[in-house]
């Protein structure tokens, strides 16, 4: 297919056309695990190093063995691959995921084991869920050391692989977002402290680490993308049979600007500036991505609403400066991500200090980042000096992190990069498996994520519990639903995250209910919960 480049006049009045629908489907849960991240001070030039990665939570194996070529019988022959099959997994069970405290083999993330009893050779792959996998070398190493002290094996041989993490809410999402595992959004709620030079290199910080990036820049009154970054085509394309847009591509990174559209900084009405948004962001074809990092603009409007409506943001990234002024509009920008159910998971405190005569200066003082962690509970702060190598490469459209990777900033942002593959990862496998439905006590199990009460609910008292207008008169109050409508027996057909905030019940008459973890937390539990009989099980 010929993709024809738009014109300006063309590409500006598809963007002011209508935003793309959402729609509705089905989609599996799957579960992420994360390790933690480690500096390895063996590394002579100073590199950051990582101990771990994102991997699957599969607990299918599949095990190969061959058979010796000995007079044995054959049956003894599979009794003792059997055994040296177990050998080999309890030898790999030491390895634990430091972050979840799980063995590999329970995680799943061992496969197409190979035993070779006459060579004594034993052949495995660790598939990992994503290309972003700083220093997989750590597990591979420990694998063949484990393994290779078995007595009788004499070889081994471990291959690395990753499986990238399906989205969770693809079934839900215009088709250009189906294909993207996590959305991060870095936002400040107030122009001027760097949130842009943030978002950018931290893009190009997990694509170094191999993760398929791409960044949509959401700021139409002033996009900063098209001057922090030099890319070939510096004017975005349009598929003329499809009518999407084709992001233009910058060292690997995928680049989606208003800037780009030949527009240059917007002049019109917040309901039209929404709008653009919507189009550039839904309907542009990202492909697979691994995270799309999302410049979030200035301010809690509508621009921001309609970002994290149209996206299931995976998580935020606060930036902000020492000033009392910045930490004000930032406390806004993290209460209504609060609201919207989306984790902040990292704030980076930029302009802290610059060092001189041998001495550390705080021309802005101290305090605005560690007051958003101490008052929110912000996880993980990130300091960031005055550089003007920092600032420099903001306008030379080269980003630090590629000019100079050795960098103390560059170093800055790879640990907030894997702070946020880690983050991520964590907040994919609680949102999956935050509501469940267990077949032999025949009842939902929630755990809502940040929480560690587990509890149980009766599948009917979830469904005689649903507040949509289906169920309930908008006006009067009064109740649709009777008791006696819903079986005591029901059982729901498929529960589907939808976003960070809820569930989507499917139940066996077609009805589609949305529960709220806040609803669910306030319906009546399930305390003493009978034993199955040996039949039932």
């Amino acid at each position: 297919m010929m993709r024809s480049q738009t014109t300006v006049h063309h590409l500006h009045s598809y963007l002011r056309s209508a935003g793309a629908c959402l729609v509705s489907s089905p989609r599996p849960p799957r579960r992420l695990v994360c390790i933690a991240a480690v500096s390895d001070g063996s590394n002579p030039n100073n590199v950051l190093m990582w101990k771990g990665r994102v991997v699957s939570h599969n607990k299918q194996l599949s095990v190969a063995t061959k058979a010796s070529s000995s007079s044995a019988p054959q049956a003894a022959s599979s009794i003792g691959s059997e055994t040296l099959e177990k050998e080999v997994l309890k030898a790999l069970s030491q390895i634990i995921d430091p972050d979840f405290g799980t063995d590999i083999v329970s995680c799943g993330f061992v496969k197409d084991l190979v035993i070779d009893e006459a060579l004594g050779e034993v052949s495995f792959r660790l598939e990992l869920t994503t290309p972003a996998c700083p220093v997989k070398d750590m597990f591979e190493k420990q694998a063949n050391e484990v393994v290779a002290l078995l007595p009788w094996v004499k070889k081994v041989n471990v291959t690395m692989s990753a499986q990238p993490a399906k989205p969770i809410f693809a079934g839900q999402l215009p088709p250009g977002l189906s294909r993207i595992s996590s959305i991060v959004a870095v936002s400040s709620c107030k122009g001027g402290v760097g949130k842009s030079t943030v978002a950018v290199n931290l893009a190009y910080t997990l694509a170094g680490m191999g993760a398929r990036v791409g960044i949509f820049d959401a700021d139409v009154y002033g996009p900063s993308l098209p001057t922090m970054v030099n890319p070939e085509s510096r004017i975005l394309e349009m598929d003329p049979e499809k009518k999407t847009i084709i992001p233009t591509e910058y060292l690997g990174v995928k680049l989606v600007s208003f800037g780009f559209a030949g527009q240059g900084r917007a002049i019109m009405r917040g309901p039209m500036v929404s709008g653009v948004i919507n189009q550039l962001l839904t309907t542009t074809e990202w492909g697979e991505l691994d995270y799309l990092v999302i410049d979030m603009p200035p301010g809690t409007g509508d621009i921001q609403l309609t970002l994290c409506q149209v996206a299931p943001l995976t998580a935020a990234v606060i930036v902000t400066t020492p000033q009392k002024l910045a930490f004000i509009d930032v406390a806004k920008g993290v209460r209504m991500f609060s609201k919207l159910k989306v984790p902040c998971v990292a704030v980076v405190e930029n302009m802290c200090h610059f060092d001189a005569d041998g001495k550390r200066y705080y021309p802005f003082g101290k305090g605005s980042g560690s007051q958003v962690v101490q008052q929110f509970g912000i996880p993980h702060l990130f300091d960031l000096p005055i550089r003007p190598t920092l600032s420099a490469s903001g306008d030379s459209g080269v980003p630090e992190v590629v000019s100079d990777p050795l960098s103390e900033v560059a170093r800055t942002f790879q640990d907030l990069g894997v702070c946020v593959v880690q983050q991520c990862a964590k907040i994919r496998q609680q949102v999956s498996t935050a509501v469940t439905y267990d077949k032999y006590l025949k009842a939902i199990r929630v755990k809502v994520p940040n929480s560690d009460e587990e509890f149980l609910l009766h599948p009917a008292t979830v469904r005689r519990n649903d507040r949509s207008a289906q169920s309930v008169d908008e006006w009067t109050g009064e109740q649709k639903i009777q008791f006696g409508d819903v079986e005591e027996d029901i059982e729901p057909e498929e529960i589907r995250p939808m976003g960070n905030y809820a569930v989507s019940i499917t139940w066996p008459d077609g009805f589609s209910q949305i529960a709220p973890y806040d609803q669910l937390e306030t319906i009546e539990r399930l305390v003493d919960v009978p034993p199955l009989s040996p039949v039932e099980v």
